[in-house]
């Protein structure tokens, strides 16, 4: 296994750096992101560090832990450590005869890319919130009343959880407010009901973690799901789900039984899993840095998303 840090350098309008391979290097002419072999007894950050400065002559100032791939090549097996790269100084030039350039996350993806590389541009994609319905709480109409308010302030990803509705009242709201999020451009996924979930159109399903420990195969769509412990990540991970919901963090309102599992545990979960996490439980946007250190893609609210 070649342990590998890879870099996914962003930055305010969401455009990333890539590079492409120069000629005598395995798979030249291949677009990759930045990074390179993390040596022996070297830290994955120190290796980041050190490599960006080789290739890139930048000096990386603020960087996260992110997701890890695995990937079997003709030639190695690599583990790919990504970082999230969000502030850095000098500006980014080629030191190694690559060629590189700013990828629009709206734009066609430059080609060919490495293989391991795409599942992390989906990854890209997700916001750094997502938001649960809490309509039984609220009540429907002012629920979606709140949704729209999100949306309108960016609000790009919901979960409409709203399960112990009448069945009839559920479609009609479940319909509704996926009608809502994309007329906003916003994805919506539904609480556990893959058909429901196909008759309003949705974005995909989002499932518990006992339905996720009993899934033979991953569901058709977007698909996430609740997990709260080891085994459950892992079993996320093998149906390649596209993010996983891991908590709580802290206490919540919605679980008051649950045991909080902290920052440092959430920060243990998350490292080296290869889909997207997002910390939930007792979650608001001040967490959000939090998040992001711990590994992180983003934080999952389901109260404070509407207050």
């Amino acid at each position: 296994m070649v342990e590998v840090a890879a870099a996914v350098i962003l930055r305010a309008d969401g455009s990333f750096l890539i590079a492409r391979r120069p000629p005598g290097k395995v798979y030249a002419g291949y677009w990759e992101f930045p990074g390179g072999k993390i040596e022996p007894g070297e830290p994955a950050a120190g290796a980041l560090a050190r490599e960006l400065h080789e290739e890139l002559g930048i000096d990386v100032v603020r960087a996260y832990p992110w997701i890890t791939r695995v990937h079997a090549y003709t030639h190695a097996t690599v583990r790919l450590n990504f970082f999230r790269v969000l502030e850095w100084s000098g500006a980014p030039r080629p030191q190694e005869a690559q060629t590189i350039v700013w990828q629009r996350p709206d734009a066609p993806v430059a080609q060919p890319m490495l293989p391991a590389n795409a599942p992390v541009l989906a990854s890209l994609a997700l916001p750094h919130v997502y938001a649960i319905t809490t309509a039984e709480t609220l009540g429907a109409e002012a629920m979606l009343g709140r949704l729209e308010q999100g949306l309108a302030r960016g609000l790009r990803l919901v979960r409409i959880r709203d399960k112990t509705m009448v069945p009839a009242d559920r479609a009609e709201f479940t319909r509704t407010a996926v009608l809502l999020a994309h007329r906003y451009g916003a994805r919506a996924l539904v609480n556990s009901d893959v058909v429901l979930a196909r008759a309003v159109g949705a974005d995909g399903v989002h499932v518990t973690a006992r339905e996720l420990m009993s899934l033979a195969e991953r569901p058709p769509g977007l698909v996430a799901a609740s997990c709260h412990d080891a085994g459950q990540l892992a079993r996320a991970m093998r149906l390649e789900l596209d993010f996983a919901l891991v908590g709580p963090v802290k206490p919540t309102a919605s679980h008051p039984a649950a045991s909080p599992m902290g920052w440092s545990r959430f920060a243990e979960l998350a490292r080296g899993a290869s889909v997207p996490v997002y910390a939930i439980g007792g979650m608001s946007a001040a967490d959000l840095e939090d998040a992001w250190r711990a590994g992180a893609r983003g934080v999952a609210m389901i109260r404070s998303a509407w207050s």
